[in-house]
């Protein structure tokens, strides 16, 4: 046998514990000798201690063996019953074994009672099944008096006893005798039908009953949520669905609703698609469409569950019949006025206050979250079909105003007069105002189509400059065959120039972006053409009262001192008034131009090698007509008001500075001097110049041409071409023999 601590060896580790601690108390209580004086009073202390701890494992260590008794007489006395149960249902297993015979016998009765049930059932119905053609007959008459509700509940009936009927022959298989019970109960179908038929068209006339007789529209809304409990009850079984079920009627209402508001408004008959007749039935299609949906917000809803959604429906119906109308009038040929109509209907009306943002329809009727009743493609597509119809109008009504224009050229008056005296006509006025006109009624749509328009009007306006620059262009030519036609071309031609300007000037303004102002560039070169052909005009008249002046350039009578260059003074006076009627930018322009016509007129006489000077007397009477001819154009031009730094006429005095030269040997120098002030001097201007000083050597000309072959020019920027456009005569040569030398 095993020791108690082998058998226990917890209670040997807790005594040990115990032990232990009892010792470090002690050595801690008695570590000083006058402490032992409480030992007895310790020793009592714990005495009693114990002998408490032990009395109370006791009392439990009791109770424990207590229930442990009690529990073992539970278990004891449960066995016995377990045993006594298991006799029982022994016995009772072969007690059903000997009677299992007995129940075969049992199940004849059993069918003979469910067939006993049945026919009771039947016998039951019989009664019901006899009457089926008087309550059709019944149902007939209440359809005809239209008491829906009544004739709807004894048709819910008939068909709730066809439908059980049809059951159970499903049930047992029987599907020849439901073809007998169909053919029985066909009354049914027409007056389905029938009921169909009145419930439809009173749901076509919903928005009409609602206001003036609610309880037919209600009654209608009633039989149709009685049949779609009655399909949702059926396709939730999902046994047997008899036929013509589910009916629908629900999806029905939408549809004929639906169908009744398209057709009652937007399948109107073919109206004049130009002004007045379109804006007429957008005018009505605006009043009915507010009108109705107003009915349906304040009545129609009212009188529908509110899981019908009908307000959104109608709004989303109505949106959308709107949508497919205007694209069916789109396809119509329509001219600008009814695209205009068109597209401010769809993108300004239809969303304002005035329509579908009606107080009287806010907040319930919402558009928003519907589709653009236009597409962004459609409205781009109808945009540009509205533009090209425009351009048509603008292009028509720019070349009446041309025609009117070149017609004013040929009369027998002067243009017409600002108040400051400058020659004008109304053209800018006019294609101006068109324009802007069409931009700004372009802005009350969208901003796409005032930039459509705006570039439209760009383009035409540049087509048009090219159209009045070829009439300018048949003005001169007829000019030109007889100048007494037009009778007042000078001025005329100044009117086109002012034009022109006034043209320039409010281009920016047509632009719809204020802060971006900038002229595309190839509308300012078309100005800048129409400019130059009308001052090149000016300057051919100016050129034709100089040129028998010029031709009379150089002369011994001119070199003696006649009056030739106050002549050409005089001609020029004269322009210049008539210049005086254009405006100030264009005046100066027309002042320099003409300033380098004169100098470059002056010039091309002087390089015609008419004459050669034959001493050194002639070419000091030659410079000093050159001075005071350069000098008095000059001081002319400068009383007219333009800057003699602006003039041309300083290479008449450069020249003279060559001619007056006394030593030709120092000519080289001062020709690099002057091709490096004017680098569009040729070998054949120089070579012209040296011949009317009649006192160059081939040595010295050779010089010269070698220096100016050493130093080739090159054009600075922004520089005024003087003697490029002047073409000096060949120098005609001596005649030479075949392979021989010139002399």
């Amino acid at each position: 046998a095993s020791s108690p601590d082998e058998e226990w060896p917890e209670a040997e580790k807790a005594e040990k514990l115990a032990r232990g601690a009892a010792l470090k108390w002690a050595s801690g209580v008695f570590y000083r000798p006058e402490k032992l004086e409480g030992l007895g009073h310790y020793r009592r202390r714990e005495t009693q201690r114990n002998s408490s701890i032990q009395s109370r494992l006791k009392s439990t260590v009791q109770s424990y063996l207590e229930g442990v008794s009690a529990g073992l007489e539970q278990l004891r006395s449960a066995a016995q019953e377990v045993q006594s149960v298991c006799q029982d249902l022994g016995a009772a297993r072969w007690a059903l074994l000997d009677s299992a015979d007995h129940f075969q016998g049992l199940q004849q009765m059993r069918e003979l009672m469910e067939e006993h049930v049945q026919l009771a059932s039947v016998v039951q119905v019989l009664p019901q099944i006899f009457s089926v053609h008087e309550v059709f007959s019944h149902i007939l008459q209440l359809l005809r008096g239209q008491h829906l509700l009544e004739a709807h509940v004894e048709l819910m009936m008939v068909e709730q006893l066809r439908d059980d009927i049809l059951s159970q022959l499903h049930l047992r298989g029987l599907s020849s005798a439901q073809t007998t019970v169909l053919s029985y109960f066909s009354g049914l179908q027409d007056l389905n039908e029938s009921l169909a038929k009145q419930l439809w068209d009173i749901v076509g006339s919903s928005l009409r009953l609602v206001r003036e007789d609610p309880v037919l529209f209600v009654t209608a809304v009633r039989i149709i949520e009685r049949e779609e409990k009655i399909d949702d009850a059926l396709l939730l079984e999902a046994t047997f669905l008899p036929p013509g079920r589910p009916k629908g009627w629900r999806q029905k209402f939408y549809q004929v609703l639906q169908d009744t508001i398209t057709g009652a408004r937007f399948h109107p008959p073919r109206m004049d698609a130009e002004g007045p007749g379109l804006a007429k039935h957008l005018a009505a299609l605006q009043k009915d469409v507010v009108s109705e949906l107003r009915v349906v917000k304040d009545l129609m809803v009212q009188c529908v569950p509110a899981h019908y959604n009908i307000l959104s429906v109608c709004t989303a119906t109505y949106h959308q019949a709107l949508s497919s109308h205007l694209q069916e009038i789109l396809r119509e040929d329509l001219d600008k006025q009814g695209l205009f109509l068109l597209l401010e209907w769809a993108l300004r009306v239809y969303h304002s206050p005035e329509m579908m943002g009606h107080p009287d329809l806010l907040p319930e009727v919402d558009v928003s979250a519907l589709d653009p009743l236009m597409s962004s493609e459609l409205v781009d597509q109808t945009e540009r079909r509205y533009v090209m119809k425009v351009k048509a109008s603008v292009v028509e009504w720019m070349q009446r105003t041309l025609d009117v224009e070149f017609k004013e050229w040929f009369k027998e008056e002067e243009p017409e007069t600002d108040h400051q005296g400058f020659f004008q006509s109304a053209l800018p006025a006019i294609v101006m105002q068109m324009l802007n006109e069409n931009i700004q009624v372009a802005s009350l749509i969208t901003d796409s189509l005032q930039q459509k328009i705006y570039n439209m009007a760009l383009e035409e306006l540049e087509a048009f400059l090219g159209r009045l620059r070829e009439a300018l262009v048949q003005c001169g030519k007829e000019h030109q065959q007889d100048r007494a036609v037009p009778k007042y071309y000078i001025s005329h031609l100044l009117a086109v120039l002012n034009n022109n300007l006034a043209l320039s000037n409010s281009v920016s303004s047509l632009h719809p972006d204020t802060a971006c102002r900038e002229v595309p560039a190839s509308l300012q070169a078309a100005l800048d053409r129409m400019q130059k052909k009308a001052t090149q005009l000016l300057l051919e008249e100016l050129l034709l009262d100089l040129q028998p002046l010029c031709l009379q350039l150089p002369s011994r009578k001119w070199l003696s001192g006649s009056q030739l260059v106050g002549s050409m003074c005089e001609v020029i006076d004269k322009y210049a008034k008539d210049f005086s009627r254009v405006r100030k930018p264009v005046f100066t322009l027309l002042l320099a131009e003409s300033e380098l016509l004169v100098a470059n007129q002056y010039l091309r006489a002087l390089l015609q090698r008419k004459m050669v000077c034959k001493s050194r007397e002639e070419r000091g009477q030659l410079c000093h007509r050159l001075l005071q001819d350069a000098t008095q154009l000059r001081e002319l031009f400068c009383s007219l008001g333009l800057d003699q730094s602006q003039q041309s006429l300083e290479a008449v005095f450069a020249l003279r500075e060559l001619i007056s030269l006394k030593d030709p040997a120092l000519l080289s120098l001062e020709v690099l001097g002057f091709i490096t002030k004017y680098p569009d001097v040729s070998d054949e201007h120089v070579s012209a110049l040296l011949d009317i000083r009649g006192d160059v050597s081939r040595e010295v000309r050779h010089v010269v041409l070698e220096m100016m072959a050493q130093h080739p020019q090159v054009l600075p920027e922004g520089y005024r071409p003087i003697f490029s456009t002047i073409l000096v005569p060949v120098q005609e040569l001596p005649f030479c023999l075949r392979k021989g030398k010139c002399a």
